[in-house]
């Protein structure tokens, strides 16, 4: 039975976050304050020894892995993407204005963000909602969504023992689903912010959520 840690980080501050753009398959470039919040995040991290570092292939996400690796006391060669943990694929709404995309989607419920939305509808449900109302119904859903993220974990399941800790990069709805999913209980209305830093412990086939988005800095 496998056993190790997952130190799941947001990504640094982009400019889409900044700009209040759906950020799913999508991406910009971290700001200056990004790119420094990801450095103070390695600089908190850096007694945690990693036995690997991983991003999603989104830009965002491996330049902010790089940047908590280069502040760790032994380098590692480089951080290994994997496509898995990406954000939610938002279809036509990629790119639009994030309160414009929630007003449409949660209009049902005169909601203009998903931290509204969430009050009504657990957020599985909120992915299933978008693909329905996507014009090209593009929009990725529950389904869909899982079955990359699960293959995601049965990769890391396959590479990682004896209680390794490994650092993992992704984004904030991919990491409210995941405690979503892992640890019902919990409440995740609140995103979690641009470097905070979520525990998973992995135990053979189960996944337990330790802490949800730390804030290190």
């Amino acid at each position: 039975m496998s056993q190790f840690s997952i130190y799941l980080v947001r990504h640094g501050q982009t400019y889409f976050n900044v700009f209040n753009r759906m950020q799913g398959w999508s991406d910009s470039p971290l700001t200056e304050r990004g790119q420094a919040m990801a450095t103070q995040v390695g600089q908190a991290l850096a007694p945690v020894n990693f036995a690997h570092y991983y991003a999603s292939d989104s830009k965002r996400a491996i330049d902010t892995a790089n940047l908590i690796m280069a502040a760790a006391p032994t380098k590692q060669p480089t951080v290994t993407t994997l496509a898995n943990f990406r954000e939610v694929f938002y279809g036509y709404f990629e790119g639009d204005d994030s309160s414009r995309t929630w007003s449409l989607v949660g209009k049902d419920y005169g909601v203009t963000s998903l931290h509204e939305l969430l009050a009504y509808l657990p957020i599985d449900k909120t992915r299933d909602l978008m693909r329905t109302i996507d014009p090209f119904h593009e929009a990725e859903d529950e389904a869909r969504y899982w079955a990359r993220v699960n293959q995601g974990f049965d990769y890391l399941k396959a590479h990682h023992d004896h209680h390794e800790k490994i650092l993992l990069v992704s984004h904030g709805t991919t990491i409210r689903s995941i405690v979503a999913h892992f640890a019902p209980d919990m409440d995740i209305t609140t995103g979690p912010k641009n470097g905070s830093v979520t525990r998973l412990d992995v135990e053979g086939d189960q996944i337990h959520v330790v802490n949800y988005a730390e804030d290190l800095i």
